[in-house]
């Protein structure tokens, strides 16, 4: 079956890759470690279509123009503006008709900015992508990638499709985007036995949108366009519906509406004839009470209301794809985050280094290399303690990435692995300057993080002395060390007691989700690395990184719970580091659960529903988990607003009552998925925006409250002269003028009325207008 030019296939999308040999890989795509020559890749072009996704829906000012109408209440209007146009009053009819073409022109106006800054937002460039064609070497577009390619990929590609790796050389890959998780993943070519395991743990493959950091590797290509993992989630996006709140409200008043007018206008209809007025009369009578029941300038107010919130979170950075996402803030009582990205900042940052026998803390702001080192809580300066000098040195020293700040976008970028720029910026803050530095002690020599090795090497020169400097896992780096740094000319021998000590620090910082490396050296190194591990090496001491919070999310976090939000985190990360982060964020307090997406699978919905109330943070978690949960928490009875950046999040982004998107670093799928997106990936925007939506809430609901007791007050008039034999004191004319012209302005006046302090308000608090039973 062909979808947007792309055949699906079934065996080619259901196959686990990763638990294939190479060599079943090749005989399945009839293809060698040569590639495919031009004639088959032209055939394979035509059987599976080219190697891209659909691309994002936009529509026409006409069509936006259109969806104004597709409202319950318009409809009621309509039908009114029908009746009163038989009556022979046409100028009012046309009166309702213009009131319809304005609050239609606003909503568009509205909505048409907001596609137009979301179509400035997506970056629609055409990326390449390295292919072996017959043996040779060709650039190509990635679209032309197809089943059965071998693809070359180096530091800084993008990776074009899915595919199974076969050769590789210090192979990292940032998968965050897909997985959620920050840190890049060291890829292998070890085949593991694992059933249905998560693509974060597939480390023979590769998937589309993911990022080389460091290494070299040669894959061959098992799935492209929809039959990707970014594809299949882009397809599911398709089959979910979801309503944001106002919307189902709007429906379900206007169903109320539409029955109260029905039965009063009987009512009214049989009662007049009881009291022996003619047919005519009270056919005229019911018209009347319908008009003085029907709220005409609701749409128009609403959309007003809406468009002034929009306005006012346009600027707190907040961009609103939807106007019915606005009011959706009021009512949230779930806000669930992802991790990376949005309570962080996707930027590692060391924040312990252990040297000498001490700990010392490092403050800063991710890749900003300000920042100071504490010591027993204290300040110190660098320059006075050796330790920091020589950890700073080792760290610049085995980093090879580097940073910049784009002023444009307001985002630090890394060209390298995001591990090594964290090093650096350590470096810098103890004062020392790659560039500086390697003109007095130049590199000779380096060798990139090695999978099986588990470190990175580098050799400088330094007082004419061959100097190696290794940086890695932990316990990589204690089993090639025999001695100790303290500080002396001569290291002291590294005694069992001492690996104790070190391994119980390790163990203390990996417990508080810190990423820990062990860092050694070898003055006067003289072997040749890469034949044979290093051995004999000096233990330095160890980095302790995490990725960095963002400024505020504590504060903002707070204000949410104290007003009655629940925020919870989703996200692919481990279990420890999770709760870490959920910690430092104030989302996870004694007495909460985790659940991880293992737990998820194994239990049933109900079990689910009763532990949600007390879950706080969920790790460890697939696209098709995340969907899972939302879902769950709406079924719950929540309100449920989702923040994300990442294909991963697509999903959920779609299936909650309302999607937040980051605007700089969220992906073109996240981004489309969502209702709102954040133009500077502030959670505390999300904040401010909740309250732009609790008043926008009050608002509509205190225009309501408005119309229906002006109406309340004409049907009085109507009935009660009814009943007293007296004239009808009101016309239909007469009531359609007071309802458009008269409550109109009135009603306008509460669309700009001056929001509240959320910290001052009660969430949800006293009895329930009818409008909250309505939702």
């Amino acid at each position: 079956m062909v979808q947007n030019g792309i055949q699906e296939n079934k065996d080619i999308g259901g196959k686990a890759w990763h638990r294939s040999t190479i060599l079943e890989c090749f005989s399945f795509f009839s293809t060698s470690e040569r590639g495919l020559d031009l004639v088959e890749v032209v055939k394979r072009l035509k059987q599976y279509g080219e190697n891209s996704l659909p691309a994002p829906k936009t529509l026409s000012l006409l069509k936006i123009f259109i969806n104004q109408f597709r409202n319950p209440l318009i409809y009621i209007l309509l039908i009114a503006s029908l009746v009163v146009f038989f009556l022979g009053e046409a100028t009012d009819t046309v009166v309702i008709i213009a009131v319809l073409i304005i609050n239609a022109v606003v909503g568009v106006v509205q909505e048409g900015k907001a596609q137009n800054t979301l179509l400035a937002l997506q970056k629609f460039t055409k990326t390449e992508a390295v292919a072996l064609r017959d043996g040779v070497e060709e650039v190509i577009a990635d679209s032309e990638i197809v089943p059965g390619d071998v693809i070359i990929l180096r530091e800084g590609d993008k990776v074009p499709a899915d595919a199974r790796l076969f050769e590789l050389k210090n192979f990292q890959v940032d998968e965050s985007a897909l997985t959620g998780e920050s840190v890049p993943v060291a890829k292998t070519l070890e085949v593991t036995d694992k059933i249905g395991v998560n693509p974060a743990d597939q480390l023979t493959m590769i998937f589309r949108g993911s990022l080389v950091v460091s290494g070299t590797a040669r894959a061959v290509v098992v799935a492209t366009g929809l039959n990707t993992v970014i594809g299949g989630i882009s397809r599911k996006i398709i089959d979910i519906e979801t309503d944001v709140p106002l919307k189902k409200s709007i429906k379900n008043l206007s169903r109320f509406i539409g029955i109260g007018v029905l039965f009063v206008s009987i009512s009214v209809f049989g009662i007049g004839l009881l009291y022996g007025n003619s047919v005519g009369d009270m056919f005229f009578t019911a018209v009347a009470v319908a008009v003085s029941l029907v709220p005409e300038g609701l749409p128009v107010v609403i959309t007003l209301v809406l468009s002034i919130g929009a306005f006012r979170m346009a600027k707190q950075n907040a961009l609103v794809k939807n106007l019915g996402a606005v009011e959706a803030l009021g009512q949230a009582s779930v806000i669930a985050v992802d991790k990376t990205g949005t309570i962080t900042q996707n930027e590692l940052m060391v924040e312990k280094v252990y040297v000498g026998g001490k700990i010392f803390e490092v403050t800063g702001n991710g890749y900003e290399s300000k920042g100071d080192i504490l010591l027993d809580t204290a300040p110190i300066d660098p320059a006075n303690h050796p330790e920091i000098l020589f950890a700073g040195k080792i760290a610049t020293f085995c980093a090879n990435a580097r940073v910049s700040f784009r002023e444009k976008e307001g985002i630090w970028k890394v060209s390298g692995d995001p591990t090594e720029a964290a090093l650096l910026v350590f470096g810098e803050k103890a004062g020392f300057h790659k560039d500086e530095l390697e003109q007095e002690e130049p590199q000779i020599n380096d060798f990139p993080f090695d999978s099986v090795l588990k470190y990175h090497a580098s050799i400088h020169v330094v007082n004419k002395k061959t100097f190696l400097t290794v940086v890695g896992a932990p316990e990589s780096i204690l089993e090639i060390s025999e001695t100790l740094w303290t500080g002396s000319k001569v290291p002291r021998r590294l005694t069992a007691e001492n690996r104790e000590d070190i391994e119980k620090v390790i163990h203390e910082m990996s417990s508080k989700g810190l990423r820990v490396l062990g860092f050694a050296y070898i003055a006067n190194y003289t072997e040749e690395i890469g034949v044979a591990p290093v051995r004999q090496a000096v233990f330095g001491g160890l980095f302790a990184m995490r990725d960095v919070l963002r400024e505020g999310v504590r504060d903002s976090v707070e204000i949410a719970r104290k007003n009655g939000v629940r925020v919870v985190m989703i996200t692919g990360d481990h279990k420890i580091t999770a709760e870490a982060i959920a910690r430092d964020a104030g989302i996870f307090h004694d007495g909460d659960e985790i659940i991880t997406g293992k737990e998820l699978t194994s239990m049933t919905k109900e079990q689910l529903i009763v532990r949600l109330p007390r879950v706080s943070v969920f790790a460890r978690v697939t696209p098709e988990h995340k969907l899972d949960i939302i879902e769950l928490l709406r079924k719950n009875g929540d309100v449920v607003g989702m923040t994300g950046d990442g294909v991963n999040d697509a999903l959920s982004l779609v299936a909650a009552d309302l999607g937040i998107a980051m605007g700089k670093i969220g992906t073109e799928v996240s981004k489309e998925a969502a209702d709102i997106v954040l133009l500077d990936d502030n959670f505390r925007s999300v904040v401010a925006a909740i309250e732009e939506g609790r008043n926008i809430y009050n608002s509509i609901k205190r225009v309501i409250l408005y119309l229906f007791s002006t109406g309340l007050g004409e049907l009085l008039s109507v009935v009660g002269a009814m009943i007293i034999l007296m004239p009808i004191p009101v016309s239909p004319t007469q009531i359609l003028w007071l309802n458009l012209v008269t409550d109109g302005f009135l009603v306008a006046a509460l669309a700009f009325e001056p929001k509240e302090k959320l910290q001052n308000r009660i969430v949800h608090g006293g009895n329930k207008f009818f409008f909250d039973r309505l939702s």
